[in-house]
């Protein structure tokens, strides 16, 4: 059985009602955002993506403008090839991540145009991301032939990136060039510098080298064309008849793999790999089988192919993803393979949750997600049982749940195919937050024991450490602002580059906080941006990570946040609370800080005073270590 890249294998096959069902779609807010992201759950081919986009644009339009239930995001796109046929695809697909894309496009093949002119409508329409989608014919020393210049591509990428980050300080995104199939001495082209495939190499490699340490985000073009076949992505006769930058057929794994990088640059990106046992790890059923029946191991091609799904498991452990397991076994039978099978690489210590029983699986991921503190859509559910797939993505739509097909051997491509994990960073925080969840989970241990709240947080021994953003801690500040969303006051999203302009801002407070305990360093858990109108200061972005709920850091960070208001002559401090479907959480959040409410808008927004005059601050159960100084 092959496994078809651009098929979208992971997902579902598209329902024979696809297009009656997208005509049903009635844009009522309580509705119209589930339908579109339910069908667009599915496999769909160039032509069904249109008719999702039209009816995208249908909903948006009765709806007033903006989806209630989707993020809106807005992109830019400035090629040198024509766009106008993959722009629908990008924002049907991003569906798929809960985001209501737009698009402004630039005109065909201006680009250097659209970063320098005055009048360019990318950098005027204030995107929240420009995507450059050129290719090797967007860059003359990549042509083919031996006369180009690495160093004379590199240079005009250089010069094109500074000329629009003089004008637009959001995100850009690169592709990686993939490489032409001809070639001009044969075999011999993997050997010499001078050809076009390996100029191409290299200047991927020193663009990636250049993006390394900067806000700006790759799409690795490249490495999706390879995995399709360089002759199968370029169409030599769509490029002469319509200037298509690749092969038609394609757009809807283009799109996917676009609206994946999207949706990660918005915090969507799945945190928990929830995980099936029997015929998922091994082979066989453990408990009519027994230990020494289920085929698992070295010598046999099955046994092989579930090791490579461990060893899957294990990587995605290691670049911190968190692994749960999902099964409708006896536990004491099921954890005998975990400690007993000598050729499980899965341990227990490996898994954060161990849920196995005779429970309904989707009550089960239910229980997975309430024991991390994370959200349902946070969780990839793989099982091998295609009742078990249905019945959680009936049950539990936020769920992402992968079609497997029948051959183990193919799982992991299933799973690493879909981009559930797709990242635009990786920082060492990433590594440590799975150590962090399991420390979190020794805590509700100690606390199952404590006598009361109070006793059990002095036990903690808790150190916060608060300071103004620095460079050091830019990258985890605008990965937290764009991932959180359940503890987030207003749910606002910033840039890399947005952040580094507010460190020079005199009427901008800045805060980032770390928090660590007797079982470890819980790393960066919140950021506050407030901004002073006068003696006024309002909270623009207050942010927390739900792993430290309840032990008191709010009212740390408040009474840190009164102290330096007071000194900058502030009088009054405003807080704003935006519902965004995701943050109920935190609606009172001001009141049980002790917040007056003084509106109510229309949207259901809430703003909130606090007179500094009296303000008295309150004891916290941790010590408080300052870092910095805060301008």
């Amino acid at each position: 059985m092959n496994f078809d890249l651009s098929l979208l294998p992971w997902l579902p096959p598209a329902p024979e009602s696809f297009r009656r069902l997208c005509r049903e779609i009635d844009g009522a807010p309580a509705n119209g955002a589930n339908a579109l992201r339910a069908l667009s759950q599915h496999s769909l081919n160039e032509s069904q993506l249109n008719v999702l986009a039209r009816t995208l644009g249908e909903v948006r339009e009765k709806q007033g403008g903006q989806i209630a239930g989707l993020q809106p995001f807005k992109l830019g796109l400035v090629s040198n090839a024509t766009t106008k046929l993959i722009a629908p695809s990008l924002c049907a697909s991003a569906l798929r991540y809960g985001v209501d894309l737009r698009i402004v496009e630039a005109e065909f093949n201006q680009v250097m145009q659209a970063a320098t002119e005055s009048g360019s409508k990318v950098i005027g329409s204030e995107p929240n991301a420009i995507l450059l989608a050129l290719d090797h014919r967007a860059y003359e020393d990549l042509q083919f032939g031996i006369t180009g210049s690495v160093e004379n591509a590199v240079a005009y990428f250089n010069t094109l990136r500074d000329a629009f980050r003089q004008r637009y300080k959001g995100t850009l995104i690169f592709q990686t060039v993939a490489c032409p199939p001809e070639q001009l001495f044969g075999s011999l082209d993997a050997k010499l510098e001078l050809t076009q495939r390996g100029r191409i190499q290299r200047f991927n490699q020193d663009i990636g080298e250049t993006l390394r340490q900067s806000p700006d985000v790759i799409f690795d073009v490249s490495g999706l064309a390879q995995n399709l076949g360089i002759q199968n992505w370029f169409n030599a006769v769509q490029w002469h008849m319509a200037k298509l930058p690749f092969a038609q057929q394609y757009v809807p794994i283009y799109a996917d793999y676009c609206a994946r990088i999207i949706g990660a640059l918005m915090g969507k990106s799945r945190k928990c790999l929830v995980l099936d046992l029997d015929n998922t790890l091994w082979g066989g059923v453990i408990g009519d089988d027994g230990l020494d029946g289920i085929v698992l191991g070295q010598g046999s091609a099955e046994g092989e192919a579930f090791l490579a799904v461990q060893q899957m498991a294990l990587d995605l452990r290691d670049r911190g993803i968190m692994l749960a397991i999902s099964s409708k076994n006896d536990e004491r039978v099921a954890r005998s393979a975990f400690s007993e099978h000598p050729e499980m690489l899965l341990r227990e210590e490996h898994v954060s949750v161990f849920q196995a029983n005779w429970t309904d699986k989707a009550s089960n991921l239910e229980a997975v997600a309430k024991a991390l503190n994370i959200g349902l859509d946070a969780l990839v559910f793989v099982d091998d049982n295609p009742v078990e797939r249905g019945q959680v993505r009936q049950a539990l739509p936020q769920v992402a749940v992968p079609e497997l097909g029948e051959d183990p051997a193919l799982y992991p491509h299933y799973v690493m195919g879909a981009g559930y994990f797709e990242a635009v960073a990786f920082l060492d925080e990433d590594r440590q937050r799975v150590a962090q969840y399991q420390a979190n989970a020794q805590r509700a241990s100690l606390l199952s024991q404590a006598r009361d709240l109070n006793s059990y947080l002095k036990s903690l021994n808790m150190v916060m450490t608060i300071g103004p953003f620095d460079n050091a801690g830019r990258s985890r500040i605008t990965q937290l602002i764009n991932k959180s969303n359940q503890f987030n006051l207003t749910t606002r999203r910033y840039t890399e580059a947005d952040i580094e302009q507010l460190g020079g801002n005199s009427d901008v407070l800045t805060y980032q906080v770390r928090l660590a305990d007797s079982y470890g360093d819980n790393g960066m858990i919140s950021v506050i941006i407030a901004r002073a109108d006068g003696a006024r200061w309002t909270v623009d972005t207050w942010l927390m990570s739900c792993r430290v709920l309840g032990r008191g850091v709010e009212q740390a960070v408040l009474n840190e946040l009164v102290a330096r208001v007071q000194q900058s002559g502030g009088k009054e401090l405003i807080g704003i609370y935006r519902p965004s479907g995701r943050n109920d959480m935190v609606a009172d959040h001001y009141r049980k800080l002790g917040f007056a409410q003084v509106e109510t808008k229309p949207d259901g927004s809430s703003v909130w005073s606090l007179e500094l005059i009296n303000y008295q601050p309150k004891d916290v159960p941790m010590a408080i270590k300052r870092a910095g100084t805060v301008d």
